[in-house]
């Protein structure tokens, strides 16, 4: 239940990230709204997810796989260039956060 918890926080988080261009230093409202709500999402996920996954472990992962989707999202809606090298780093970032899964000790 752990890792739904944390699944949850990181899509709150992208979410809330991607939406934060259109909030234009929060003028907009609607995207505002949602850069809000995605990120007390993201870190009350985050809390629940504390109670089974060691802090370094879950904030390695939700910071990392953050990154990796929100460098995706870049790259497929704003057309952000993500060249070989970037992809090698988005690549090494999904290797370290399966080790870090599957690894001993890390909750359940």
């Amino acid at each position: 239940m752990h890792w739904l918890y944390l699944s949850i926080a990181i899509l709150s988080e992208v979410i809330a990230s991607s939406a934060l261009p259109a909030a234009q230093g929060f003028r907009n409202p609607l995207p505002t709204a949602v850069v809000v709500a995605g990120y007390v999402a993201a870190f009350y996920f985050l809390s629940l997810t504390l109670e089974g996954i060691p802090l370094g472990v879950a904030y390695a992962v939700w910071s990392g796989v953050g990154v990796a989707l929100i460098s995706l999202l870049g790259w497929v809606v704003y057309r952000q260039s993500l060249g070989p090298i970037e992809m090698l780093g988005i690549a090494l970032i999904v290797v370290g956060v399966v080790i870090l899964k599957f690894g001993k000790g890390v909750g359940a």
